[in-house]
């Protein structure tokens, strides 16, 4: 049975919250609990009965109950002023309030002859069906794995709050079957489709895989992974980890382009968010960072909640202080940590806010403790988020911890080793390093970061750590182009610029290599 209210529908024996065709993140205690307000609407729950259901009897703080039942309302769009679904009635415990239909389990919301045009506007949003891999192995008693393999990714790929997934129970009715993609992607009402095969060779184990984008036919990714028998599990983990990690960067980048593709004139909160990005992604001009805070607020015109466009914002802010493109002080950095903290507050659980937000707090307003707490928890909800893991490296190297900067970075680059914001691993690899005064190693990481993306934080980087090495013609040549592109090519002109996070012994080893570059004081 599927219980429908508001535009909501809950799927309790498939543990699914939607809204419409997206999937709505809840941790499992969350979902436990609107569970069993749903199931007992026509009555108050006390605080014993919610203990009771939901936590098997053990002692809960009156807080952790609080949490929990705040983070339902957040997943539902409530608060708690309005109410509108979950009321606290004082003294007496919480009912729900909202006027609940019973569906049978068919009446799921995608379905593939839906006249409404639902499974038209699920192709619109980013989402995923993983389909069964294919077992090449000797013998039907390997399926156990190969079916583990993919319950393994698609747990891991639905910790995804911006990405739609198709439920394993629904992706495994096509086990067995030659399938065609188009027409899975028609049935189940996704666009992009996830298959594999597994070969087992005694011990060895090649586990394929390869993203389909169905409406286009182009294989965005393929992958395969190499590995021994003598710990699944420790595969099977590995595996997913290397999965998520590659093609989330893949996903966001199909969905970039083909809201570039769309007529201006559909546009909406989600698609300015990601015409916003593409400015970004893609260009990285002053006017395009110009253009990516003016398309996200438009984005927050249509919907003045939507967290992302607000980290967006924010991060956008931070990118322009970096390449001296607003003032290091006015109304843009007031903005930028505005939209930061706002966005935090607002975005709950989505990785991605987190993520943009806690960068840009270490950026503009120097508040690591706040920025580290905000990456710590994007990786606590997708332990395999490559950015995250990036730029908490930026962060932990401001801090002056480079040791912990390093590993972090090369997590980064594990998961996603071909991940757009690669150049910012390196940045990070390259601050850590020089804060650590391994001045090679950090030239080193540098020339990686310029190759990736010749911007204006690496050459001020490289025009330093030139002065430490005594390399004074590297340093004359990497002046120069500094003088193009920076009005005010001075050390003092430098330090304006620089990340408010970053530690006073880090920025005065800087400033001493750009002495020895031949850099004047002001």
């Amino acid at each position: 049975m599927v219980l429908a209210f508001s535009d909501f529908r809950l799927d309790i024996r498939r543990r699914e919250l939607r809204r419409g065709v997206e999937l709505v993140a809840l941790q499992p205690k969350a979902f436990d609990l609107l569970a069993f307000l749903v199931e007992q609407r026509d009555r108050v729950v006390s605080k014993d009965d919610l203990l009771q259901a939901v936590w098997g009897g053990r002692i809960v703080s009156d807080s952790a109950l609080t949490t929990r039942i705040n983070a339902v309302r957040r997943a539902l769009g409530d608060d708690g002023a309005a109410q509108r679904l979950v009321r606290t009635f004082t003294g007496k415990g919480v009912r729900f309030v909202g006027e609940v239909a019973e569906l049978p389990d068919r009446a799921v919301v995608l379905v593939a002859d839906d006249p409404s045009g639902r499974v038209r506007a699920a192709a619109e949003k980013p989402s995923i069906a993983v389909l069964p891999f294919a077992n090449l192995s000797d013998g039907p008693e390997q399926d156990y794995f190969t079916d583990g393999m993919v319950e393994e990714i698609t747990t891991a790929i639905a910790r995804l709050p911006w990405l739609f997934v198709i439920a394993r129970n629904s992706s495994f009715t096509y086990k067995g079957k030659a399938v065609d993609v188009k027409q899975v992607a028609r049935e189940l009402g996704v666009r992009y489709v996830l298959e594999g095969s597994v070969r087992r060779a005694g011990k060895q184990v090649r586990i394929a895989g390869q993203l389909i984008d169905t409406a286009t036919d182009a294989h965005i990714w393929a992958e395969r992974f190499d590995g021994t028998l003598d710990d699944i599990f420790e595969l099977q983990d590995r595996v997913a980890s290397g999965v998520i990690g590659a093609i989330e960067p893949r996903l966001r980048l199909a969905e970039i382009e083909r809201v570039g593709r769309k007529p201006t004139d559909s546009l909406d909160a989600y698609d300015l968010y990601l015409r916003a990005q593409d400015q970004v992604y893609r260009r990285r001009t002053e006017e395009s960072m110009a253009e990516s805070v003016r398309l996200a607020r438009q984005a927050l015109d249509h919907d003045p909640d939507y967290a992302m466009a607000m980290a967006r914002i924010a991060l956008s802010r931070g990118m322009q202080l970096l390449r001296h493109w607003i003032p290091s002080d006015g109304p843009e950095i007031e903005e930028g940590i505005r939209m930061a903290r706002q966005a935090i507050a607002s975005g709950g659980d989505d990785p991605w806010v987190l993520d943009f937000a806690g960068l840009a707090l270490s950026l503009l307003a120097g508040d690591n403790n706040a920025a580290l707490s905000a990456l710590d928890h994007a990786i606590l909800v997708n332990p395999n988020f490559a950015l995250a893991f990036g730029h908490r490296a930026v962060v932990l190297a401001h801090l002056n911890q480079p040791e912990e900067a390093i590993r972090s970075a090369q997590q980064a680059m594990r998961l996603s080793p071909l991940d757009p914001a690669m150049f910012s691993f390196c940045q990070a690899l390259a601050l850590a390093h020089l804060a650590a005064g391994r001045y090679e190693q950090s030239l080193h990481w540098t020339e990686e970061a310029l190759r990736e993306n010749a911007g204006l934080p690496a050459l001020r980087v490289k025009l330093s750590l030139c002065g430490h090495l005594g390399r004074l013609g590297e340093a004359t040549e990497c002046l120069r182009r500094l003088q193009e592109i920076h009005p005010e090519p001075t050390i003092l002109g430098f330090s304006r610029d620089r990340p408010k996070g970053l530690a006073p012994e880090i920025a005065a080893r800087v400033d001493e290599g750009l002495r020895k570059a031949g850099v004047p004081e002001k």
